[in-house]
């Protein structure tokens, strides 16, 4: 869609894009591709049209009206974003420059990446760097940050080759890009999941061992068994979380940044001072700016990964609606990613 520019670069004349937009009416949520105009976008440093965008679990909670994550509707989810900025209000980015926006409040209550065009604070955006593909960005995404942030925190502790490591929540964005990640670096990686016939796909992106969900728990002995594992990511939370803390090696290290089974989880102290294992809680909504460059920089050189087309499909606004059901129904396998035209 061509944007017409007045002689001020920062004033824009007024036109219309697409967007999955979420209503809300007497309490009833519904979900429509509508028309939309620019100046219905907040008052932003940045105007991008958005070339690409992804899928995470966040946008289906937003997408199906939960005021957890969006308080105000109507609304367009999409935390992560990839697009070529039309007009800038600071010296740092410039018009045709290519950037990347991924969490913050993007997506929760500013307008995300599921419309065709943003409007976001310059502390939002960091340059896609040169080395990395605009759409293998967004099959990274969100995903893809909180995975990085998670094996940067194992590397402070660990050398990661020849460690065994363990990723629960293995099919999901975040299971997925750990397991290649820790496969890249080395590391003899086991995964959990609840989807007994996802175990071809996890072997072919690095698994070495894939456990299901409920053998896993069986085999946990509390408040601690024999230690199996010296490295985790773990996305679950839950009965997981609690099984893996009783099942580190000593000195082990549990990354956590998610509650896809439960917030809660039961444990004691032993593991801890018997083992001196740690357990380190990640977020990578509100990582600072130049935390989330520094990964997005490594993505692109030093932890380039092979074969991204493996774990993502390429979507349109239409059947993003399909998939977001999927994956609130636990059916998702791999990332999603959403190009507009």
């Amino acid at each position: 869609m061509k944007v017409i520019k007045n002689k001020n670069m920062n004033k824009l004349e007024d036109f219309f894009f697409n967007s999955i937009i979420i209503e809300e009416k007497n309490g009833k949520f519904s979900q429509n591709i509508k028309k939309k105009k620019n100046s219905e976008l907040p008052a932003g440093d940045l105007l991008i049209k958005v070339q690409y965008s992804s899928l995470n679990y966040k946008d289906a909670l937003s997408f199906s009206g939960n005021k957890g994550v969006t308080k105000y509707y109507p609304h367009t989810p999409g935390i992560d974003a990839m697009g070529i900025i039309e007009s800038s209000r600071t010296e740092k980015f410039k018009p045709g420059d290519k950037v990347l926006v991924t969490g913050f409040d993007l997506g929760m209550n500013t307008p995300g990446g599921f419309g065709e065009y943003i409007s976001v604070s310059k502390d939002w955006a960091t340059f896609l760097p040169d080395d990395l593909r605009p759409r293998d960005s967004m099959v990274l995404g969100t995903a893809g940050i909180t995975a990085g942030l998670c094996i940067n925190s194992l590397q402070d502790k660990h050398t990661i080759k020849d460690q065994k490591a363990i990723v629960t929540g293995a099919t999901g964005g975040v299971g997925c890009i750990a397991i290649k990640l820790l496969a890249k670096l080395g590391a003899n990686v086991t995964a959990i999941t609840g989807k007994e016939d996802s175990k071809e796909f996890l072997y072919s992106i690095g698994s070495n061992e894939v456990i299901l969900r409920n053998e896993f728990l069986e085999s946990v002995r509390k408040p601690m068994g024999k230690g199996r594992w010296d490295i985790a990511v773990d996305v679950v939370g839950g009965e997981i979380l609690s099984g893996l803390i009783a099942s580190m090696s000593y000195g082990g290290t549990i990354t956590c940044c998610g509650l896809v089974a439960s917030p809660e989880f039961d444990t004691t102290v032993f593991p801890f001072i018997l083992r001196g294992i740690s357990l380190i809680g990640i977020d990578s909504g509100e990582a600072p700016i130049h935390e989330k460059t520094k990964i997005w920089e490594k993505f692109a050189v030093e932890w380039k990964l092979d074969n991204l087309d493996s774990l993502h499909r390429v979507v349109d606004m239409e059947d993003m609606m399909n998939e977001i059901k999927k994956i609130l129904n636990g059916k998702q396998v791999g990332r999603i990613v959403l190009k507009h035209n």
